[in-house]
């Protein structure tokens, strides 16, 4: 399986691969209003923003994860960061059309968070459709996951708003930011869902 580190760019934000170039950009995007990021594991000072991209690109060498700094077009300002991970390629047999593929089958897409002025603006969209794109027309997946805490509403409804397909709620699935087991919403999105899902994020983002 090849897991190539792409640019991705829209007219709003260019997805750049996370390096540590990026630390101290991804230090003034959390501290802007640290009460935002309640549910989320997001770094706080530099020394927390440089045990996270090591983190980040440890799951890159191990090809489960392509991390990524969000930066704003029009200033060139790291405003957050988000992840391709929990990616597997499946063994598939001998003579199957997938067999032998050299990018994954499924993933997830999720570590997302942004600073207090891109939220609620076309980052977050944009940002979806150029994942999204990547992973279902580049890497042709089957299916894309996300998860997020069951008490995040707010993340919740922007998962539900890009087309997200609830599946359940998933019991002490995961370590939450407040380190006891939390309990996961589930959404997915299946090759079959993606024609759709593509157009409503697009019309999403005309002026």
């Amino acid at each position: 399986m090849t897991l190539e580190s792409p640019i991705l760019t829209g007219a709003t934000v260019r997805l750049e691969p996370l390096s540590i170039s990026h630390v101290d950009g991804l230090v003034a995007a959390a501290v802007a209003n640290p009460a935002l990021y309640q549910w989320s594991p997001v770094p706080q000072s530099r020394e927390a923003a440089l045990a996270y991209i090591d983190t980040a690109l440890a799951g890159r060498e191990a090809g489960k994860a392509v991390p990524f700094a969000t930066v704003r077009i029009a200033d060139g300002v790291v405003v957050g960061s988000t992840r391709f991970f929990d990616i597997e390629s499946w063994a598939w047999p001998a003579g199957h059309a997938r067999h032998g593929r050299q990018f994954p089958d499924v993933c997830e897409i999720g570590y997302t968070w942004l600073t207090r002025d891109a939220i609620r603006t076309a980052a977050n969209t944009e940002a979806k459709l150029l994942m999204l794109t990547h992973a279902f027309e580049v890497w042709q997946v089957l299916r894309v996951c996300l998860h997020t805490d069951a008490r995040n509403q707010r993340s919740q409804t922007a998962i539900e708003r890009i087309g997200g397909k609830f599946e359940g709620v998933l019991r002490a699935h995961r370590m939450a930011a407040d380190f006891i087991p939390r309990d996961s919403y589930r959404y997915s999105i299946v090759a079959s869902d993606w024609p759709a899902v593509k157009r409503q994020l697009a019309a999403r983002l005309r002026p």
